[in-house]
């Protein structure tokens, strides 16, 4: 028997023989999976890391996407507007192109012309006595004065005595040259009146009307009821009376009288009415104001376009093909506007002035014979046709009820925006320059919807904000206008939505109730008058049966919409006393009338006050 020691020594050594290989393949088998486990880990880290990198990828995709659409919106942004703006050049180029063809080809047709008329110069020069004669227009003279000629005379230093069938606003520069204005048409609110009595000159208008008046032109002579005068004859006339006198009649200048200013100082203690004048130019404004005027209620800017340094001008304004061609004639005469409102506003202080905007067709403006018509064509580069097409083209039957007051801004909304910076701009400097607190009041004329007032309302207010804002002050201003119209009168509730004031034109108001014109109608209202038909002439004394309830209506609807509404009358009734007495008794504010007519409407409302005083 082996002793246990040995038994136990060569069991363990059987058993780490035995062991040995066992471990060994044991421990191969724990790498052998660990491995295989590090593999598939490693497959599975990679794998991660694939589709984190393809996640990136295409999120890098989708940023350089995103990134390159973005540059492609604003290449594309930026290549619009660079089109825009090259095909507004290229439009700004074309029209200058037009432009200057246009102008080239005036050119070349005034070259033609030139050309043309040396070519027949000798042949005209031999006809120029008679061309003078045929532009003569017949009754335009007494004693062979016309009234260019009456001018030329004035400046000669003789005196002179203008007389026309009727005038109109191109006669204005004859008109100041006479010491007295002769019509064969008209009456008291006619153009040759109203004109007249507002620069102070003697005017008999429509002495045809209770005459029997004959113009031989070719012989220079002329007959008044039977008595025949030649040129050189002496004529007198009294614009009081209506008489015309065949002699030289002694005057005595007007003195002034040391009683009248405090005479007239207790009428206007008494007056509750303003009284303030109808002026077109400094020098009314100032004869007004001397005359105790309180205020412009009627600026009318048609008697401004027609001097001599302005009328090419607006001309041009009127021939323009384009609201470009329109503008550019306008910016012309916008310096002479915005000069003379400048110079009547340092006359007015901080009294009141209404301007009313351009109310006359354009026709007035325009020559109506072909001589004159070629003249004026070669002068400002036009062809005979075209300017004689536009002459035709403006001509109406009835013009005082056509084209004109508020229409022409609704057509040419640039006539009132030109007026506007006129009319700011003059009250901007010369507030500047004074220190006065002037409010420019605006007057739209011809006004019969509330629509087109609103139309040329919002022009206005569109310049004149713009200009205010650009000056840096808190100037305000009025938008107001002439209530002139029946349908103006009979809807004034809805006008006064617009309106800031109304002012009675009571000429044209009358004549479209009456249906008269007010030019015409003296040569038969005589009759009426013999067979009491009517007690006085309607354009002298208003009628207050008939025009005056519409003039009470209106300033009733009107301040029934609009409380503060401001209320006046600027029709030749403003200087006559029973219309004065009527315009108190409705509750108007003022009556505005020519200037020397201050005086009597100051007196007429201070006795229509003492009779019915306002509460």
């Amino acid at each position: 028997m082996l002793p246990d020691i040995l038994i136990g020594v060569i069991a363990f050594v059987v058993a780490l023989v035995i062991g040995i290989p066992v471990g060994v393949l044991y421990r191969k088998k724990v790498a052998e999976k660990e491995i295989i486990s590090a593999e598939e880990e490693a497959k599975r880290i990679i794998n991660e890391a694939i589709k984190s990198a393809e996640s990136k990828k295409r999120e890098a995709l989708v940023e350089a996407k995103e990134k390159i659409l973005a540059e492609k919106t604003n290449y594309e942004r930026e290549a619009k507007e660079r089109r825009s703006e090259l095909q507004e050049q290229e439009r700004r180029l074309q029209q200058k192109e037009e432009t200057l063809e246009r102008k080239l080809e005036n050119v070349e047709r005034k070259e033609e012309s030139y050309a043309a008329r040396l070519a027949n110069l000798e042949e005209a020069r031999s006809q120029v006595a008679k061309l003078q004669a045929e532009q003569m227009e017949t009754l335009e003279r007494i004693s062979g004065y016309t009234a260019e000629e009456a001018k030329e005379w004035h400046e000669r230093g003789e005196k002179v005595v203008l007389v026309r069938l009727e005038t109109s606003p191109e006669d204005i520069e004859g008109m100041k040259a006479a010491q007295g204005i002769l019509t064969v048409r008209g009456g008291m609110t006619s153009h040759a009146a109203v004109v007249a009595r507002g620069m102070g000159t003697c005017c008999v208008s429509g002495c045809g009307n209770d005459n029997d008046v004959k113009i031989d032109e070719e012989a220079k002579t002329f007959e008044i009821n039977g008595h025949k005068f030649v040129e050189g004859d002496w004529i007198s006339i009294d614009g009081s009376t209506g008489n015309i006198y065949g002699e030289q009649v002694a005057t005595v200048a007007a003195t002034g009288n040391k009683n009248f200013n405090r005479f007239m100082g207790w009428a206007d203690a008494a007056r509750q009415l303003l009284v303030m004048t109808n002026a077109d130019n400094p020098r009314d404004a100032q004869q007004a104001v001397d005359l105790g005027a309180e205020g412009i209620g009627l600026c009318r800017t048609e008697h401004m376009f027609f001097a001599e340094d302005r009328i090419k001008a607006v001309r041009e304004m009127i021939c323009a093909r384009t609201v470009e061609e329109r503008e550019a004639a306008l910016a012309k005469v916008e310096p002479f506007q915005q000069g003379d409102f400048e110079a009547m506003y340092r006359i007015m202080g901080e009294r009141p002035m209404t301007i009313r905007y351009l109310d006359p067709p354009l026709h007035e403006f325009l020559p109506t014979k072909d001589e004159d018509i070629k003249e004026l064509a070669a002068d400002m580069g036009m062809t005979f046709d075209d300017l004689k097409n536009v002459v035709t083209s403006l001509h109406e039957f009835n013009p005082m009820m056509g084209h004109r007051g508020c229409r022409l801004a609704v057509t040419y909304p640039e006539i009132a925006a030109m007026q506007t910076r006129a009319v700011i701009k003059a009250a901007l400097n010369v507030s500047a320059e004074t220190g006065h607190v002037i409010t420019p009041h605006i007057m739209i004329p011809l006004v019969g919807e509330v629509k087109e007032l609103k139309f040329v309302k919002d022009v206005v207010v569109k310049v004149a904000d713009e200009l205010i804002a650009a000056a840096g002050v808190d100037m305000k201003y009025q938008v107001g206008t002439m209530i002139e119209i029946p349908r103006a009168a009979l809807t004034a509730g809805e006008i006064a939505k617009e309106a800031e004031f109304f002012s009675f034109g009571t000429n044209d108001l009358t004549q479209m109730t009456f249906g008269f014109s007010r030019d015409d109608a003296a040569k038969f209202l005589g009759a009426y008058y013999e067979n009491k038909i009517y007690e006085s002439d309607p354009f002298q004394h208003l009628d207050q049966i008939g025009v005056g309830k519409l003039v009470k209506m209106a300033a009733h609807d009107g301040r029934e919409t609009r409380p503060d509404l401001g209320l006046g009358i600027c029709g030749e009734h403003g200087g006559d006393p029973t219309s004065v007495e009527f315009c108190h008794n409705v509750g108007l504010d003022y009556v505005s009338c020519s200037p020397f007519r201050v005086p009597i409407a100051r007196l007429a409302a201070a006795q229509a006050a003492i009779k019915n005083p306002r509460k």
